[in-house]
């Protein structure tokens, strides 16, 4: 079963249709049992970190979240369930306040966009992705991004593609069975699907639903 966990904060249906496009019939759960019974999982997002960390603790998703992944399981996060990897985040923090806690599956922090002429906050639009070294991703791709903060990774090695905006940043990383985005696949047309093709192929066989290509690339 491939789950997309719904923790009230993600951009759930642009998700569920674009792996259905894919050829998959995947599951939309809000259940720590189902998360748990998973064999893929899916963890997408839209929104503040805080909000989006308490809404998993809250839902009981958190521990199933990280068993799955410890236990090796599939993992795709997609932007701000890119960005929650990480171990904390600039975003919501103000004078005197501590950073927001992530999930801590991987090193580093997440940081704000520097104020800087012509760089309009938040990013959003097409970057062309420059590909180091990706099991999913070919170079040279356009995605969509609509985000205020960027992961910085503490492992250079498990950086796969970067994009620049203002800044040079890290586009997504992959690090043993977790692959993760800060563009939105499912919002980048024909190159997004593809890219949900590969991962899903590659960690669940091939698809069945014969659904076909073609998505829209605008984000909500």
């Amino acid at each position: 079963m491939i789950a997309i966990i719904d923790y009230g904060m993600g951009n759930l249906a642009s998700v569920y249709k674009a792996v259905r496009y894919a050829g998959y019939d995947p599951k939309v759960t809000a259940d720590p049992v189902m998360v748990s019974k998973a064999d893929l999982i899916i963890l997408p997002g839209v929104g503040a970190m805080a909000q989006a960390m308490n809404n998993l603790e809250r839902s009981g998703l958190t521990e199933p979240l990280l068993r799955s992944v410890e236990d090796g399981k599939p993992f795709l996060g997609i932007c701000l369930g890119y960005q929650m990897l990480f171990e904390s985040s600039e975003e919501g923090m103000g004078e005197g306040q501590p950073a927001v806690r992530g999930l801590g599956l991987l090193k580093g922090k997440v940081l704000k966009f520097a104020d800087m002429p012509r760089i309009k906050v938040p990013h959003m639009g097409w970057n062309k992705l420059s590909v180091r070294n990706s099991s999913y991703l070919e170079g040279g791709e356009f995605m969509y991004f609509v985000h205020s903060f960027y992961p910085k990774p503490e492992d250079y090695d498990s950086i796969t593609s970067t994009t620049r905006h203002g800044v040079q940043f890290a586009a997504s990383v992959e690090m043993n069975n977790i692959f993760a985005t800060q563009f939105h696949p499912e919002k980048s047309g024909t190159a997004g699907i593809q890219l949900l093709k590969k991962w899903l192929s590659a960690n669940a066989g091939p698809g069945s639903l014969g659904i076909g290509t073609g998505i829209g690339g605008t984000a909500k």
